[in-house]
């Protein structure tokens, strides 16, 4: 039923129908949400991995990062997201610049490296620089090097956005991605999955 004020045509005994704010009023109570049944369910929504990467003055640093999603193609944005706790997003947020790198296939162990805390996480990884000065991965499907543009509180997270300022060449882009599903590597190709 259109929400319709009363009016020359309108039967007077006909009332609008409550705003959208106070059909919510209901559904907006606090439900609790069992943390484990939560990430449980969004699990199931294969996603690819990448790796964030950025320089300062103490050296190259990185962290593997499963959400990241493009915002924008104008001008072109991407976005990731981050936890409030994380001790390397904080060396980078302060750089103003990192690089996004989405992980080849076989790269489940460049994933599993840069999301230990504690160590060297970059110990025998490939890399080279961005024309800005960016560390990006070696052999990866693609990367993009960005400058924060913008930071929004999320709960426990941050989410952070990107302004792409270079990306890789179109013609250094021969591999699959490593995807993640329901707490598991995935590739595209089912006779493939780690």
């Amino acid at each position: 039923m259109l929400n319709r004020e009363p009016g020359p045509h309108s039967p007077a005994h006909v009332q609008p129908e409550p705003a959208g704010d106070l059909l919510l009023g209901a559904r907006a109570e606090e439900r609790a949400i069992d943390a484990r049944a939560f990430r449980d369910t969004l699990g199931h929504y294969a996603s690819g991995i990448t790796v964030i990467t950025g320089i300062d003055g103490q050296g190259p640093i990185g962290f593997t990062c499963q959400s990241f999603y493009s915002v924008s193609t104008t001008p072109p944005l991407i976005s990731f997201s981050v936890m409030k706790t994380s001790t390397t997003y904080p060396r980078i947020q302060r750089a103003g610049v990192f690089a996004v790198n989405v992980l080849a296939h076989d790269q489940q162990n460049v994933s599993n490296q840069f999301a230990k805390s504690g160590t060297d996480k970059w110990a025998g990884i490939g890399w080279s620089r961005t024309e800005a000065g960016t560390p990006v991965l070696d052999n990866t499907v693609t990367w993009l090097d960005c400058e924060i543009w913008a930071e929004h509180d999320a709960g426990d997270h941050l989410i952070v956005l990107g302004k792409v300022n270079e990306m890789s060449p179109v013609d250094q882009r021969p591999n699959d991605p490593l995807l993640y599903y329901k707490g598991q590597y995935r590739h595209l190709n089912p006779n493939n999955a780690a």
